[in-house]
């Protein structure tokens, strides 16, 4: 019913008074608070239904994903301390200084010869008491495992690798060495290195360009005659005729030397210390100036120093060829 009100009097008090509008209002809030704290907690730790696993962790969208591996650093020492050389007759100096005959004081990598100013005399203090040539004149890439145990045996800082003329030149295309059996010897060569002489670096010299041996060498009557007794017959013989067949025949040898350098730069680049020319001595424009006077095949004494110039550049450079 209604309340009545009467002039002068006071207001009846109610018979059940209700709460306080004021105890009603902090409830209110104590319940907000509560459950705002509550979802806090919860997020903080993890208990929200937004991102993390059943035990409350929480997870980068990514990191599921596995972590890129770092690139492993290569290791150059510019300036060895001691020098080894194994390969072929170039770095042997044969017929560098006289007919048929090898001349290691001209070699390229370990000569000390003044006029040519080897790669040891470049690098080392002392390059007759801390360099060694285990190259061998006629070499092929299947000989480089026992010439690179025999360098190993010395520890040298340094070993340079100058060797693949030999598996591309024969007396028929057929004969050359192929490209399995020349990545197989070259992995040999360095496997045996590594477990031996496990810090040595090696320098990889490019195998070279024989085409372009028989263009300069062709254009001299006294090669031609040289060339005929029976030198680098897959690409040397014939060397005036342009006939469709040598033609071919001398392009087959030159893409196999193509093929050559591609695996030692393959094979070079899986080693941490292993540094290929890439490509500087097979790209090297030499001259007739540059070629043995006795068979027109192996360099002169001005072709080994040009070698040493081109490997001393290569191994001194803070990066290496690209």
């Amino acid at each position: 019913m209604t309340e009545s009100h009467q002039p002068g009097n006071a207001r009846p008090a109610r018979s059940h008074p209700g709460p306080p509008k004021r105890s009603r209002t902090v409830a209110i809030c104590a319940v907000v608070l509560m459950t705002v704290a509550g979802l806090a907690l919860a997020v903080a730790c993890g208990g929200s239904s937004g991102g993390g696993d059943k035990h409350g962790a929480q997870r980068a969208e990514d990191s599921s994903r596995p972590h890129p591996r770092p690139t492993p650093r290569r290791i150059w020492d510019r300036s060895p301390d001691s020098l080894a050389a194994v390969g072929d007759s170039i770095t042997r100096g044969f017929d560098a200084c006289s007919l048929l005959a090898d001349c290691t004081k001209v070699s390229w990598a370990t000569g000390t010869a003044d006029g040519v100013d080897s790669l040891a005399r470049r690098l080392l203090s002392d390059p007759k008491a801390e360099s060694w040539n285990y190259a061998a004149s006629g070499a092929v890439m299947a000989d480089l495992p026992a010439q690179m145990r025999r360098a190993a045996a010395r520890k040298p800082d340094m070993v340079t690798v100058m060797s693949g003329a030999n598996d591309a030149c024969r007396s028929t295309v057929g004969q050359m060495t192929s490209v399995e059996e020349f990545r197989t010897d070259f992995r040999e060569g360095l496997r045996t290195l590594r477990t031996e002489a496990p810090k040595t670096q090696v320098y990889v010299s490019s195998v070279p360009n024989l085409k372009r041996l028989w263009q300069e060498g062709r254009k001299n009557p006294i090669g031609q005659r040289v060339w005929g007794l029976g030198i680098c017959q897959s690409m040397l013989k014939d060397p005036q005729s342009m006939s469709a067949a040598d033609q071919d025949r001398r392009q087959q040898v030159h893409d196999r030397v193509v093929a050559y350098n591609a695996v030692l730069k393959q094979e070079c680049a899986k080693d941490l210390r292993c540094r290929y020319d890439n490509g500087t001595v097979f790209n090297y424009r030499f001259t007739g100036a540059e070629l043995s006077n006795w068979d027109w095949f192996h360099p002169s004494k001005e072709g080994q120093r040009r070698l040493a110039e081109l490997a001393y550049g290569q191994i001194t450079a803070r990066r290496p060829a690209r």
